[in-house]
């Protein structure tokens, strides 16, 4: 395993009122049991083909190509929303933290949000000689994403002229008749196939997330073994004794029955899963608020929110479950030399890694001395694999808790509400 998940803290046992009992546990972990015959069957018949994609590697060969032409590039831009652009961008964080690209890969941004002045700084600001542009919408009626494309169309055009567009522009859609795939086939661009069984939260394992991923530099192959490191254990499995996914399921859901925790914490204290922490929002929040269910997610980082929203953890009512990620950063980075001042000598002979694993260990048990249940996902590194085996993670509690009360994971009936008003104020506002 690539990670280890310790909920001992979270329990009755160990923080008194506050944790889950270990009955209650047991009982919620009996009842994900039948969650292990739906998903083999969602595998095998191809309900759900995301489920095949950890021991895929024919599909990453076909992307092979596309991805070295357009790391070819300076920039690339990647235009989706939700999932189409939290997938690639958790991804795509293994190589660029924040200081630029990997060495001969272009810089990935990605546009996710429609303000018109950060389109408008993008066409200022970025060579769009220089730049490719990759739409992602599944059903290619995408409201932002269209807005998006239509914007960098109208840049590029300006900039390289109509006929050049074909080069540097590739979209992502299902093979159906949609707005996005009729208008990149006009301008005779690449148009490679999204299934249209795989959703946009859960694709990150897809060419949705492998592809912007493969052009930053990513090993796609690796961040499947990762994946399938936890989602193999699954399948064989008879019950849900000793799988991670099911116990990270069955205590969130046990604790917001029994303890009224309805808030769920993660705080990564490793700045290379900023991105992860938002993309685990997403698939949390968008996939089991249905129904009056589910738990509200929250992101958090460490060392940064020890300074913030910890107070609040603390001090604030007892309705949340807190998630850290604790890498064993031990002996890694900057030796500390405090010169010689007194009030600085607990930093001498460590190392800024040091310093920030035990930052981790002490917000973590001081929650714990709280009685606020806490669980610790402990990494050794921050690698493909690594990541992988955690978004499988992930995406496999995310399906057990969907179990647990009940809902359809894979729907977001409210979501399309919000879409179809949004229309109709854009109708009316034309109208006047």
């Amino acid at each position: 395993m690539y990670y280890s998940q310790i909920i001992d803290d979270a329990l009755e046992a160990a923080i008194g009122k506050g944790g889950l009992s270990q009955a209650s546990l047991d009982r919620e972990l009996q009842r994900t049991v039948p969650a292990l015959d739906k998903i083999r069957r969602w595998r095998e018949d191809g309900t759900l083909p995301l489920l095949k994609l950890p021991a895929r590697r024919d599909d990453l060969e076909m992307l092979k190509p596309h991805a070295e032409r357009f790391a070819r590039f300076e920039h690339v831009v990647v235009m989706g929303s939700g999932g189409s652009s939290l997938s690639g961008k958790t991804l795509v964080a293994l190589k660029d933290q924040g200081f630029g690209p990997a060495p001969g890969r272009p810089k990935v941004h990605f546009m996710d949000n429609v303000d018109p002045a950060t389109f408008a700084a993008m066409a200022e600001r970025l060579p769009l000689d220089r730049t490719g542009f990759l739409p992602i919408s599944k059903s290619g009626g995408t409201p932002e994403t269209l807005a998006a494309t239509f914007s960098a169309l109208a840049a590029l055009e300006a900039k390289v002229g109509k006929a050049a567009i074909k080069e540097r522009m590739l979209a992502i859609t299902e093979a159906a008749d949609n707005p996005l795939r009729r208008l990149m086939t006009g301008l005779g661009c690449t148009i490679l196939e999204h299934d249209p069984k795989v959703g946009g939260r859960f694709s990150a394992l897809s060419l949705v997330g492998m592809l912007p991923a493969m052009i930053a530099g990513v090993d796609g192959a690796a961040v499947r073994e990762g994946a399938a490191s936890v989602l193999d254990p699954v399948l064989a499995a008879k019950d849900t004794k000793g799988l991670a996914p099911a116990i990270g399921a069955a205590l969130s859901v046990g604790l917001s029955q029994d303890r009224g925790t309805h808030i769920t914490v993660l705080m990564p204290y490793v700045d290379r899963l900023e991105t992860f922490a938002f993309w685990y929002r997403q698939i949390w929040a968008e996939s089991l608020g249905k129904q009056g269910k589910g738990t509200t997610p929250i992101r958090a980082m460490g060392t940064i929110d020890q300074h913030s929203q910890v107070q609040l953890y603390l001090g604030g009512p007892r309705d949340k479950l807190y998630t850290f990620v604790i890498q064993d950063t031990a002996g890694q980075g900057t030796p500390l030399t405090p010169g010689g001042d007194k009030a600085l000598d607990y930093l001498a002979g460590h190392t800024m890694g040091d310093l920030l694993l035990a930052e981790a260990d002490a917000t973590a048990a001081t929650l714990v001395k709280d009685g606020r249940p806490t669980r610790r996902i402990r990494i050794k590194t921050v690698d493909e694999r690594t990541m992988g085996a955690l978004m499988m993670h992930y995406m496999l509690e995310t399906m057990f808790a969907a179990e647990l009360w009940g809902i359809d994971a894979f729907d977001q009936p409210a979501v399309e509400d919000g879409k179809v008003l949004t229309r109709q104020y854009l109708s009316q506002r034309r109208k006047s």
